[in-house]
């Protein structure tokens, strides 16, 4: 969400902190384009029978609620709000796919970066989902970069950014968090 006065999105992100809904809307308005793209790389992993972008985008945005506590800090982190709410949106597809009993786990998503790719069906989706709970329990910056990796696919740089850490700790975190989510999976296979 990148706009031309960094002191209008600031005042919306006042705005939108203090519960306004019109603010939050403004911010949306604003996050678009880059919401479809990130939607777009979300379905992507999340095979061909997922939401489209829009919905999921919508869907996502609805997820919303400032006054639900809703606690927007900043452009970054508005960006980050989003991701959750879109990781919640194919969480719940995910889980009414397992729900119907007729082949519904079939759909794949794929954890991946460039050469390595572990395909996953709607049940394995959720048991990472699990095991993405269980490392935020422990090591929630790491959860974060896997969420803002592979739910939205932002790059190094913008998880960066979003999360407030240096590249070399993204990268760093994100070979970690790959390795520890592949052992709780495959362990969770064997149980």
């Amino acid at each position: 969400m990148h706009t031309e006065d960094g002191t209008v999105t600031a005042a919306l992100v006042r705005s939108a902190r203090e519960g306004d809904r019109q603010a939050v809307d403004r911010l949306f308005e604003l996050a678009y384009a880059e919401l479809i793209r990130r939607a777009r790389s979300a379905r992507r992993r999340n095979g061909p029978a997922s939401l489209n972008t829009t919905a999921l985008v919508h869907e996502a945005y609805l997820k919303l609620k400032p006054d639900h506590g809703l606690e927007i800090v900043d452009r970054a982190h508005f960006s980050y709000v989003m991701v959750r709410a879109m990781r919640q949106v194919l969480i719940d597809k995910a889980r009414r796919r397992r729900a119907v009993k007729r082949g519904g786990d079939r759909n794949f998503v794929t954890l991946h970066e460039g050469d390595g790719s572990v395909p996953l069906r709607a049940e394995q989706l959720l048991a990472l989902d699990e095991a993405l709970d269980a490392l935020a329990a422990f090591d929630e910056r790491k959860a974060k970069v896997v969420e803002c990796r592979f739910y939205c696919g932002f790059e190094v740089e913008e998880t960066a950014e979003i999360l407030g850490v240096s590249t070399a700790t993204v990268k760093r975190d994100w070979r970690a968090a790959r390795a520890w989510l592949a052992q709780e999976l495959e362990a969770d296979s064997e149980s």
